[in-house]
């Protein structure tokens, strides 16, 4: 990724302890350099590219397609879609074990590896329907199962991740560099979603086993794009905390590091449990951000997993349309997210989410008077998923951004988790209320439900007044 510029005012400098480190991990008061700055970010967007593929299969419109061709009720899309939020419930969990080993690179094998190799059983049960050993119903329950340990492996992965991405990518690179590669995601769902949708809805074996064979070449490029992660500099957690258990705990990184005594340091790896929940608690700026993070994940999750079901079964449109569709979204996303990422290094990530906030906020409205006729399918219904592409696009870029500033980076992983977990267990409940509201209403509660959904967005946007953003 040669456009991405990598200049750093302040060397990021590890101090790693004196315990055995696999060669891959930094060594003693070593810094990272440029070059292997560009080579780590490369390699990350070269992942976020092969996760997307991945991602076609195991999420989105393809697998809610997979589960009303299977007859599945209201109540499994919701529990599909708050299974992922949930099981970030096991992210502060995820966050301590990974401070424990040596190297990020090993760990989010052992987490994401496992979770993307268990889609192979739905490859395998599809194959089965087609045999007869297999009957829908089963399908639904093992599809369930799936998704619910993949992403239970998964978040166990996450928050270690991102303190990893974090310690690569410049402080004042973020904007850009995520922009950039949120975009190259976006650009591959642009590209790969309608050539999917199409080559399941015409599939000569029919829409389930056009579905598998997506599904398995995406489990191919997903654990492809692990292997990219070799390529990044590998960071030792302990060695993490260690340098900067020594530090002021601010969202900057320090150029220098002081000269403690062994006891010191050693507490720095593991500090009292006590110590980190008073620090926790008595960070008041994240818990505003945490307030804010939780009930928008709440307000968002009552109407956003059911917006493919409407189109799905209400307008019983067909899954190629609905794919055209979330590919105008990408390219929406990949058209404003370099814009949103200098954008938000010059002004900051606050006034951005605010404002585009209400956006978002205003968008279930819009699908109040959607209905099945030819200007809704061919104008309004594009026109809605390309604003959605623009206005997500600087939510999710922003949010995490935010994020990034405002956790300390001693023990990050772990605030990192505590976020995911908070926002999981909260946008988990939002779906659940929302999947029983159709369920009782028959789908006639669909359109009020993302009247509530747009009134709860508005409210969740108050906490977020009150977060400061440092540096800004």
């Amino acid at each position: 990724m040669d456009f991405v510029q990598v200049e750093t005012t302040e060397p990021l400098t590890l101090e790693i302890s004196q315990t055995a480190l696999p060669p891959t991990a930094l060594s003693p008061t070593s810094r990272i350099p440029k070059d292997t700055i560009r080579t780590s970010l490369r390699a990350s967007t070269t992942d976020s590219v092969l996760a997307a593929v991945y991602s076609l299969g195991t999420g989105g419109i393809l697998l809610s397609n997979f589960l009303v061709e299977l007859g599945a009720s209201p109540v499994v899309f919701g529990m599909v879609s708050s299974i992922p939020m949930l099981v970030n419930l096991v992210q502060p969990l995820g966050a301590y074990l990974s401070e424990r080993s040596t190297s990020r690179f090993q760990y989010s094998l052992r987490t994401h590896g496992i979770g993307r190799l268990l889609w192979l059983v739905i490859v395998i049960s599809i194959a089965g329907v087609s045999w007869g050993v297999v009957n829908t119903h089963q399908l639904v329950i093992l599809t369930l199962l799936i998704v619910l340990f993949s992403n239970l492996l998964g978040g166990l992965g996450t928050a270690s991740w991102l303190s990893w991405i974090a310690m690569i990518v410049p402080r004042q690179l973020r904007g850009r560099y995520f922009g950039i590669r949120n975009s190259a995601a976006s650009l591959t769902n642009l590209v790969c979603v309608p050539m999917a949708g199409l080559a399941v809805s015409h599939w000569y074996g029919g829409t389930l086993q056009g579905y598998g064979v997506i599904l398995l070449v995406g489990i191919v490029f997903g654990i492809i794009g692990l292997g990219c992660q070799y390529f990044q500099v590998d960071i030792n957690p302990q060695s993490q905390n260690t340098y900067y258990g020594k530090l002021p705990q601010t969202s900057e990184i320090q150029p220098e590091v002081a000269k403690d005594e062994s006891s010191e340091v050693a507490q720095s790896i593991y500090p009292p449990q006590n110590q980190l929940a008073d620090s926790f608690w008595k960070n008041s700026n994240f818990l505003r951000f945490l307030l804010y993070f939780s009930f928008w994940a709440l307000a968002v999750s009552l109407s956003e997993p059911f917006f493919n079901l409407y189109m799905l079964d209400r307008l019983d449109l067909d899954v190629s349309y609905v794919t055209i569709y979330n590919s105008l979204q990408a390219g929406a996303t990949l058209l404003m997210l370099i814009l949103w990422g200098k954008l938000a290094d010059k002004i900051g990530n606050r006034p951005i989410l605010i404002c585009i906030g209400i956006l978002v906020a205003a968008a279930p409205l819009l699908w109040l008077g959607i209905g099945v006729n030819r200007l809704d399918i061919w104008l309004w219904l594009p026109l809605l998923h390309i604003l959605s592409g623009g206005t997500w696009a600087a939510i999710d870029l922003c949010s995490n951004n935010i994020q990034l500033a405002i956790a300390p980076t001693k023990n990050q992983s772990i605030y990192f988790a505590i976020a995911a977990a908070v926002a999981g267990a909260s946008g988990a409940l939002g779906t659940t209320i929302g999947s029983f509201i159709i369920q009782f209403a028959q789908f006639g509660g669909l359109l009020g439900l993302f009247a509530l959904s747009s009134l709860f967005r508005i409210v969740a946007l108050v906490p977020l007044l009150f977060v400061k953003e440092p540096g800004r």
